[in-house]
């Protein structure tokens, strides 16, 4: 029961912070909206000049297809010859295609493409290059089935879990698990350099209370917030992103019960190493930005070289996120990830024992 004291403390010492409940309550559930809108890996409305060089009408039917979809925003249609160089460098589009009059006429007397691409976002011009050749490619095979030919081997792709391709759907997930561990890392890591601070640190010392009622004092207001704005964030993704949810939230809940006790270990590990709450907040900066780098939030975790791969093998962001990403989109079991769920409780069983056994020693100085 003494326990429950230090965690009413806790709680008045968060919230008597006025200006603080918007930033742990409000401030997660905007930037979820905000985020969900702006971190995209779609690619729509990529600016795009075209050069129309040649007299074949095909080429006005191609850019025709290009216009009416709504991946490409052409900017300028020119029927002389440019600079294209000088078009790239000044960056106003990313791509131009060029039509010209083949030399040889081929069978279907179709013109000559040229695509030329802004290649400093890697990425969007790979994937806008797809899309370029995916048009000309469908273009082809409409008027090969116009000549009664057919080409004998044609694939086609069938997309599950998220066949609309639409990024929201798996990076709003994501988003939950990211504003999660900020959140409960941020407020914990200052919690006993607070203390230290504030010099009420030897008060606590000199109460009934042992070490481990001071540990979980301190954990558990964090751990219950956590949860509280994780229920939000799902309930924001849901509900206003109109993500579904094919799994068992029980799962998620576990889940995160677990991930929260390797993050909160760690953070009052950082509480009890830093002498001041700007260390601990430079701390869980430093922390915060490598665990999301080597999360799979953006880029593939199999992209990290083997080398470096055990980094993320110790993240336990990774796992959250892999987590949540199966019950959200696939609906899977713990029979699907219970591996991945065994790795984050080895990593939250390492970092508590690595923390309390660094509190201890620090309560004993």
């Amino acid at each position: 029961m003494k326990i429950l004291y230090l965690i009413k403390k806790e709680f008045i010492e968060i919230f008597r912070q006025k200006e603080l409940l918007p930033l742990i309550f409000i401030a997660p559930i905007l930037q979820i909206i905000i985020l969900g809108y702006v971190v995209k890996t779609d690619i729509k409305n990529i600016p795009v000049e075209i050069i129309n060089l040649s007299n074949n009408s095909d080429s006005t039917k191609i850019i025709n297809r290009i216009k009416s979809t709504p991946l490409f925003n052409v900017k300028r249609i020119s029927a002389r010859s440019q600079d294209t160089e000088k078009i790239l460098k000044k960056g106003k589009v990313k791509a131009i295609i060029i039509f010209r009059d083949p030399i040889q006429k081929n069978m279907l007397n179709t013109p000559e493409i040229q695509i030329m691409m802004d290649g400093i976002d890697s990425n969007t011009s790979l994937i806008a290059a797809g899309y370029f050749n995916g048009i000309i490619k469908k273009f082809l095979l409409d008027k090969l089935n116009q000549y009664g030919a057919e080409i004998p081997v044609v694939n086609k792709t069938l997309i599950r879990y998220n066949p609309t391709l639409e990024s929201i759907n798996y990076m709003g997930p994501g988003i939950v698990a990211i504003l999660l561990t900020i959140i409960t890392l941020f407020f914990t890591s200052i919690s006993i350099v607070r203390e230290k601070e504030q010099q009420t640190m030897d008060t606590l010392l000199v109460s009934r209370l042992t070490p481990i009622d001071i540990y979980l004092g301190k954990a558990l207001p964090t751990f219950i917030i956590g949860l509280i704005n994780m229920s939000l964030g799902i309930a924001v993704v849901m509900i206003w992103f109109k993500v579904p949810v094919r799994g068992n939230l029980i799962y998620l809940f576990i889940t995160a019960i677990i991930f929260l006790s390797a993050i909160l270990s760690y953070a009052l590990l950082i509480s009890t190493i830093a002498s001041t709450q700007q260390q601990a907040l430079f701390f869980s900066w430093f922390t915060m930005i490598t665990f999301i780098l080597l999360s799979g939030l953006f880029t593939p975790v199999e992209n990290i070289p083997p080398g470096m791969r055990f980094l993320a093998d110790i993240n336990p962001v990774r796992y959250l996120i892999q987590i949540i990403r199966e019950i959200f989109l696939k609906g899977n079991g713990i029979e699907f990830f219970y591996k991945e769920l065994i790795y984050l409780l080895i990593i939250a069983l390492v970092t508590i024992t690595v923390s309390s056994l660094n509190f201890k020693r620090f309560i004993s100085k």
